[in-house]
């Protein structure tokens, strides 16, 4: 029986292994649930004492230095004392503590000693944040979320794009209704375009107005065309598109005036217009002049517009999302007032510290440093804004070409109708010819 027994044993143990990885690889959360977060909350609850002694997060409750007669003597505590930890809460990835504080320590003691942390739990990464004085939230997430970001979901709302999943495992969403302006910054093959093709598709199934300029011939947004109510291949034809909209946002301040409303959001849903999206693929490409009167005229022209639909837009249903491989003052000296109206901020890899700086320096300077990591490899990989003013590493759905091209000439017969974008490039059409 006994070599019976133990055959026995070790099947069930080989068919427990095999379900657990099948498990783990197509339900992670499932697998986290059962299996991972009671592992790991053990783990925590053993080695917080020995982590926070190595790691001067311990403290004694008397001074490190005494009189001694006439004499001042310092030393280390001889029975210091971890601070008091609330029992771990399981998230969908992840798990969260609370540390109450000793007197006279800092979050900024917990963030030096957060790669400590992810060692000794052997978990992914441990976030550390203070929602309030004397207390710090420690975030840890078990695996990288990153690598998988078509998993997340998030529910359909006008305006609101899934984009992909944020570190955290929660769904990455460009919500426009509650940010309406965005800047994108990444170096080439950094992934930026994907995102731009990810937000298309998404915006594609909704009654909502796309525009493009993409002053590289169309190259890029050129393969959306069929979804996009207009677009501008050159800067004489942005100027136009752009002169067209703030003609149009006028006459929106006319009827919200006449209305009696702030926003466009508050008329009746057969008074409201369509909501416009205006997608800038480089905005080098509208800044940089070539030195004569005309191409310094357009580039002004060209700021000064951005800059109005950026300022006034918002309430009126014009939104701004704004990509470029290089954001810095150099481009111009209008560049820095519309970043100031680009409430949203994504990073991907950059080559310079400077394009890091003007996209999330003035918002979180840990930011900065963290999207200076991001390596060739992490295509689709950012640093984005936060609702709440914080920041976070997300990765873009990796959307094919093919499927975002399909996805815009199948739903072509939403795209709306702009008249005065119309007539004012046919008529600078006109003027060429």
């Amino acid at each position: 029986m006994g070599p019976i027994l133990l055959a026995f044993a070790l099947a069930v143990l080989a068919w427990v292994l095999v379900v657990g990885d099948l498990v783990r690889r197509h339900r992670p959360v499932w697998h986290w649930y059962l299996i991972g977060y009671p592992v790991t909350v053990c783990r925590v609850l053993a080695t917080w004492h020995k982590a926070a002694m190595l790691n001067d997060l311990a403290v004694s409750r008397r001074p490190p230095r005494g009189l001694l007669g006439d004499l001042v003597v310092k030393g280390d505590p001889l029975r210091p004392i971890a601070p008091r930890i609330s029992f771990p809460r399981a998230t969908r990835m992840g798990l969260t503590l609370t540390v109450r504080l000793h007197a006279g320590q800092t979050p900024m003691t917990y963030i030096k000693a957060a790669e400590a942390l992810v060692h000794a739990w052997r978990v992914h990464a441990v976030r550390v944040t203070s929602p309030e004085r004397g207390l710090v939230l420690l975030t840890a997430t078990a695996t990288d979320p990153l690598q998988r970001p078509g998993l997340a979901t998030a529910p359909a709302e006008l305006l609101s794009a899934l984009i992909g999943v944020m570190e955290s495992g929660g769904a990455w969403v460009m919500n426009l209704r509650l940010v309406p302006h965005w800047l994108i910054a990444g170096a080439t093959r950094s992934g930026k375009s994907t995102l731009l093709a990810r937000l298309i598709t998404q915006l594609a199934t909704q009654p909502v107005a796309l525009v493009g300029i993409d002053c590289k011939g169309g190259m890029e947004l050129g393969l959306f065309t069929t979804r996009l109510s207009a677009l501008a291949t050159c800067r004489r034809e942005a100027v136009a598109v752009l002169s067209a909209l703030v003609v149009d946002m006028q006459e929106r301040m006319s009827v919200c005036r006449s209305a009696g409303v702030r926003s466009i959001w508050e008329l009746p849903d057969k008074l409201r217009p369509v909501p416009v999206v205006v997608l800038v693929d480089e905005i080098a490409e509208l800044y940089l002049s070539d030195g004569t009167r005309e191409s310094k005229a357009e580039a002004e022209q060209c700021s000064t517009l951005l800059l109005r639909i950026g300022q006034l837009g918002a309430a009126l249903g014009l939104h701004l999302v704004v990509a470029g491989q290089r954001v810095g003052s150099d481009l111009g000296p209008g560049v820095t007032a519309l970043r100031a109206q680009l409430g949203g901020r994504i990073c991907h890899r950059v080559n310079d510290p400077g394009t890091a700086e003007m996209t999330l320096g003035d918002l979180n300077k840990d930011a900065v440093a963290v999207a200076q990591t991001i390596t060739a490899e992490e295509r689709g990989v950012a640093v984005c804004t936060g609702l709440d003013g914080g920041w976070s590493r997300a990765r873009s759905h990796l959307t094919p070409t093919e499927e975002a091209v399909s996805t815009a000439r199948k739903y072509s017969g939403k795209t709306p109708e702009l008249p005065a974008i119309e007539r004012a490039l046919a008529a600078l059409e006109g003027e060429i010819k």
